[in-house]
């Protein structure tokens, strides 16, 4: 009986949530969002700590639902928070050419479908992308609770050392432009992974486009 009671208020919390489905947006099926499974988490280490305390059986399963509800409050909260920033990049991104994917529970990747614009030998970035970098920008300042990690990433043309120190200069590139528009500098580190990541063939000029690119990856800030 105190396993039915305390499973159909877990399944009132879990009700509660915004939403507890949301489209993968690689594959195009519905999955749980990482509000519910966040919450579902922690309402199962709530129960655990409340049915492990109390002096009876009756205190124990009032601290179980106690518990309950409180790590379902703290585990969701931080799925909460990346669901929201997720349908907002949506949102502000839709025919941007930048694809919004989820990581994990608490992480983004912002990756551009054709990569961001770099000429051959060059960390400066082309106009065309200042755009969809200002739509980026407008939601991360919106969602200040936020830190990035922007990887810089070359073609194969020129020795390993330059590729390096070019995909660095490419990464801090768009990090200055992030803050430039009101991103603030501590949640931004920029590093270069060289020509060691490649999304295309290299053989082909296209190719080697496509893997001048940088890549913004979103995580918790604490």
């Amino acid at each position: 009986m105190k396993r039915t009671i305390i499973m159909l208020s877990l399944l009132s919390l879990l009700a509660g949530c915004e939403a507890t489905q949301r489209q993968n947006a690689t594959t195009g099926e519905n999955e749980t969002n990482s509000t519910t499974k966040g919450a579902l988490i922690g309402a199962i280490s709530g129960i655990a700590v409340g049915l492990a305390s109390g002096d009876n059986a009756r205190e124990r399963r009032q601290r179980a639902l106690v518990g309950a509800a409180g790590g379902a409050a703290i585990g969701g909260g931080v799925g909460y928070y990346f669901d929201k920033q997720e349908a907002a990049l949506r949102r502000s991104l839709v025919n941007s050419g930048v694809q919004v994917e989820r990581v994990g529970e608490h992480q983004l990747r912002l990756r551009m479908e054709n990569g961001i614009g770099f000429n051959t030998n060059d960390y400066h970035l082309n106009a065309s992308i200042h755009n969809t970098l200002n739509g980026v920008a407008k939601i991360l300042v919106e969602y200040p609770e936020t830190s990035l990690v922007i990887e810089g990433h070359t073609d194969s043309t020129g020795s390993d050392r330059t590729n390096q120190v070019l995909s660095e200069k490419r990464a801090e590139s768009v990090r200055q432009y992030l803050v430039s528009q009101g991103v603030a500098p501590g949640r931004a580190i920029a590093r270069g992974i060289g020509e060691r990541r490649p999304l295309c063939t290299n053989s082909t000029p296209q190719g080697r486009q496509c893997n001048r690119r940088v890549e913004i990856q979103i995580l918790p800030l604490k």
